[in-house]
C-alpha cells in the first residue's frame, strides 16, 4: 500500500494539539475555499471484505486493485477488473501478503509487491486468522516485511518474476508511464550494507526510518538510491510526463509527513506542503498543474484529500468533508474522474469511492487559471 503506515500510532494528545494549533491558521483561512470538486459520487466496492487502492491503466480500461475478499485469506490479494466487462480476476499468488499494485501502461503487466516467497508465508496466514478467531484486537499498523519482493505478471497471473529478490522491504512500486523504469520504497540497505551504530539503533526501533525511494529499469537492473535521509520516504508516482516524482517524507519521529517532489535521477528536491501533520498518498493530475494528497488537519483520525499546485506556491485547497478516512486518491488518466479509498460505510470497511472530478474548478481555486 503506497501507503496507510503508521497512521494508528501517529501522536499522543499533546503533540496532537500542537500540531493542530499550528495548523489551525491555515484551516481558518482557506476553508472558505474548500468546494464540491466531486459529483456523481458513488461507492465502485462492495462485495470485498476491504479495498486498499485501485489504479488505472492508460487506456482506462483495466483497473488494478488490492482488496480482502473472504475470511481465508487474511492479507490483501492483487485483482484485475476489465472496465468494460466487469470481470475481475485475481494475479497474486494467494499466499503471503501482497500490496501496492499497478498496471503497465501499455503491455499485459500487472505489479505488486509479495511475500508469498516467504518460507513461513502460509504459517504467518494461518496465525491471523487465529487472532481474529479469538477476538483479539489491535490497532491497524503497517507490516514492513523483509520478505516483501517487487513482481511482474502477466493479466492472468501465470507468469510471476521476481523484479527485486533482494531482503528488505521492496514495495510501493509504479511504473513510468513509459513503462522503462520502476520507483519504489525499500529499506533493503539495512539488509545489505553496513550501518552505523545510530542506524543499527534506530532501524532496529523503526524499521521503515530506513525506506529510501529507488529507481530501476522495468526488469530490475540498475537500481539507483534517490532519497538519502533516516525517514521513511515512500509512496513514489511518476508525473504525467515522466521527468519527475512525487512522494511523502515523514519526520524523524514518524508523527508527520509531507509532500515532495524531485527529478527522477533525485535532483532538485522540493517540498510543496508544509502542514506539519500527517499528508502523505500523493498523486499526479494528468494536466501535470497539481497534486491530490490525503492529510489529517482536521483531525487525528479524520484524513481529508486536498490538493496544491506542483510548486507547492498556493494553499492547499480542500476537496472532501466527510468524518472518518478519505486517501489513497487516483485520478483516472483522462484526468476527469477521481478514486479513492474512504471508511464512510456502515462497517467502516475501507472501500473504493468514485465521482466526477471538476478539473476547471481545481485550477480556479489554485489560481492557475
Amino acid at each position: 500500500m503506497k501507503n496507510f503506515t503508521q497512521i494508528s500510532s501517529i501522536t499522543s494528545a499533546p503533540l496532537f494539539i500542537n500540531g493542530l494549533l499550528s495548523a489551525l491558521l491555515f484551516i481558518t483561512v482557506n476553508q472558505a475555499s474548500a468546494v464540491d470538486f466531486i459529483s456523481e459520487e458513488y461507492q465502485l466496492s462492495d462485495k470485498e471484505v476491504r479495498v486498499g487502492e485501485a489504479y488505472y491503466r492508460a487506456d482506462m480500461q483495466w483497473m488494478a486493485y488490492q482488496a480482502e475478499v473472504s475470511e481465508e485469506n487474511p492479507f490483501y490479494q492483487i485483482y484485475l477488473k476489465n472496465l468494460v466487462s466487469g470481470k475481475v480476476q485475481q494475479v497474486s499468488p494467494g499466499t503471503g501478503k501482497t500490496t501496492c499494485s499497478w498496471v503497465h501502461p501499455l503491455q499485459e503487466k500487472v505489479l505488486f509487491s509479495s511475500t508469498h516467497e516467504d518460507s513461513d508465508a502460509k504459517a504467518k496466514m494461518t496465525a491471523e486468522i487465529e487472532r481474529r478467531k479469538s477476538g483479539e484486537r489491535q490497532s491497524y499498523a503497517w507490516d514492513y516485511d523483509e520478505f516483501y519482493d517487487i513482481y511482474e505478471t502477466d493479466f492472468e497471473g501465470g507468469k510471476i518474476k521476481n523484479l527485486t529478490n533482494t531482503l528488505g522491504y521492496d514495495a510501493e512500486a509504479s511504473w513510468s508511464p513509459d513503462g522503462k523504469l520502476i520507483a519504489f520504497a525499500s529499506n533493503r540497505r539495512a539488509y545489505t550494507e553496513q550501518l552505523s551504530e545510530e542506524e543499527a539503533a534506530l532501524f532496529k526501533k523503526d524499521p521503515s526510518s530506513l525506506i529510501d525511494i529507488y529507481i530501476m529499469n522495468a526488469n530490475g537492473s540498475n537500481v539507483k538510491r534517490l532519497t538519502q535521509t533516516n525517514a521513511y520516504d515512500g509512496g513514489p508516482f511518476f508525473n504525467p510526463d515522466g521527468k519527475r516524482i512525487v512522494w511523502r517524507r515523514f519526520s524523524a519521529n514518524g508523527r508527520e509527513a509531507e509532500i515532495f517532489t524531485m527529478n527522477i535521477d533525485g535532483s532538485d528536491q522540493k517540498q510543496i506542503t508544509r502542514l506539519n501533520m500527517m499528508s502523505w498518498a500523493p498523486f499526479y493530475h494528468p494536466s501535470g498543474k497539481y497534486v491530490i494528497f490525503a492529510t489529517n488537519v482536521h483531525g487525528h483520525r479524520n484524513f481529508e484529500l486536498y490538493i496544491v499546485d506542483v510548486d507547492g506556491k498556493k494553499e492547499p485547497v480542500r476537496v472532501t468533508d466527510k468524518e472518518g478516512f478519505d486517501g489513497l486518491p487516483v485520478f483516472t488518466p483522462d484526468g476527469k474522474y477521481l478514486t479513492w479509498t474512504s471508511d464512510r460505510t456502515p462497517e467502516k470497511k475501507g472501500h473504493l469511492f468514485h465521482g466526477k472530478w471538476n478539473h476547471e474548478k481545481a485550477l480556479e481555486s489554485l489560481s492557475l487559471k
